[in-house]
């Protein structure tokens, strides 16, 4: 294997390459409950101004001024919270509108359609991990859609050969190494794209692969870390999850999943206060209220979801809800010890609503709303090293959307989505939905 570079605008580093803002007058908005992002009490009776897609003052209403005639906007009775950041997504595979999904439909069209519908539910920047194909993710991070999500990659990650993704239709697009030197030979190819972060599998999907042994993973962590890329790792086990940590690896893509961590796990992730966490929690066998999912979901899809959970014997709802139950009490032990715990939906065939899901289900394993808001955006940003998304302050980009009720008090409210902004321009929602339905 050979590096090979991409062209210029295509392996320019998100740093290099920031979306475009618009050049607009200053807008006063006011009366909303503004939740800052960063854990801090939420701000009654709010005021913020956005100019040239920037936040440029946030404090209460009456306090700040901006010239006669210029734009006003009434939030009152509206909760404002930023935009939410989704680190860990597989976009581009599935057609929502025929509910197909497939290698063949990692188009610009499709991927661009899905930066669209998590536009659409409030995400400001999403990390696709690992199954990428070809030039066009790091087109699409360098030239970023007006009114979408931003798009940040890791090309493709690391596995043995055909035991990285469980699913055959992306099975082949990770690389499959099988020696030390091939495994820090496609590291470097995967430096000279500038990939945001470089993904590993370490999980025998229930005894159906091989895992990516520990001298190969060793030599990812030290050539990604010789060339400033960190290491983000897909795993199961627990036993896998420690040996990792001393390995020096980042991040994990999803918690531990076969056991209950211990003491000894949470020691060595103290030692590591910035590895951090991002849970995708799964299915919790519960029947949710899909109806709020009309505008973006085929009815036909709702139905079949709906069919599915109604529908399961007990052997399998029980299996279902122990996955779930296990991971949410790590999660939990996992935030009261201090832990960097991010947030993302692992969103393939689910695109973008399925964050508002997991807001949820990070709540239901015992974290506060408050805390989830947090991981869903601060750290978020953070983990995908994107400084000026996360939170309402100054000079921060303007990425919010504006809610009919406080999420606060229920975490549910995130769904009640009345307004969307990204990067100071408002989404439209409208002529999405009407895209999407085709009438």
């Amino acid at each position: 294997m050979c590096a090979c570079l991409l062209a210029t605008a295509a392996c320019s580093s998100p740093a290099e390459t920031p979306p475009p803002r618009v050049a607009s007058k200053a807008i006063l908005f006011e009366g909303a409950q503004l939740i800052v992002g960063d854990g801090s009490p939420a701000i009654a009776d709010s005021a913020f101004v956005i100019e040239n897609g920037m936040f440029a003052r946030v404090g209460k209403k009456g306090e700040l001024q901006i010239s006669e005639g210029a734009e006003r906007v009434d939030l009152t009775g509206k909760t404002v919270m930023p935009a939410l950041v989704d680190a860990h997504s597989h976009l581009g595979y599935t057609n929502v509108k025929t509910m197909t999904t497939s290698a063949a439909n990692f188009t610009r069209e499709n991927l661009v359609d899905h930066l669209n519908r998590y536009a659409y539910y409030g995400i400001a920047a999403t990390l696709s991990m690992g199954v990428d194909r070809g030039e066009l993710p790091f087109e699409l991070r360098a030239q970023p859609v007006p009114g979408a999500a931003l798009f940040r990659t890791a090309g493709r990650g690391i596995a043995l050969p055909n035991a990285g993704p469980g699913a055959d239709y992306r099975r082949d697009a990770p690389y499959g190494v099988t020696t030390e030197g091939e495994a820090r030979q496609v590291v470097q190819e995967l430096a000279a794209k500038q990939v945001d972060i470089v993904k590993i599998w370490v999980d025998d999907r229930d005894g159906t692969v091989q895992k990516l042994p520990p001298p190969m993973y060793r030599a990812i962590i030290d050539e990604a870390h010789a060339r400033g890329l960190r290491v983000v790792a897909h795993i199961f086990d627990l036993a896998d999850a420690k040996e990792l940590l001393r390995a020096g690896i980042d991040g994990f893509a999803h918690g531990v999943r076969d056991k209950d961590i211990d003491d000894e796990f949470l020691a060595l992730m103290k030692e590591r206060p910035n590895v951090f966490v991002i849970p995708n929690l799964p299915d919790r066998g519960i029947a949710d209220d899909l109806s709020w999912l009309a505008d973006t979901v085929p009815a036909a899809e709702i139905q079949r979801m709906r069919d599915e959970v109604a529908n399961r014997k007990p052997e399998t709802a029980r299996q279902v809800r122990e996955l779930y139950d296990v991971q949410a009490r790590n999660l939990a032990r996992l935030n009261a010890a201090g832990v960097k715990i991010g947030y993302g939906t692992d969103a393939g065939i689910s695109v973008g609503w399925n964050a508002l899901t997991e807001l949820s289900d990070m709540v239901a394993a015992g974290m506060t709303p408050a805390q989830v808001i947090v991981a869903a955006t601060r750290t978020s940003a953070d983990i995908l090293q994107l400084d000026d998304l996360g939170t309402i302050a100054p000079g921060k980009s303007a990425d919010f959307i504006a809610l009919d009720a406080n999420p606060l008090d229920d975490i549910t409210n995130a769904r009640r989505i009345s307004r969307v902004y990204l990067r100071g321009q408002e989404v439209d929602r409208a002529a999405l939905r009407k895209g999407w339905s085709g009438e």
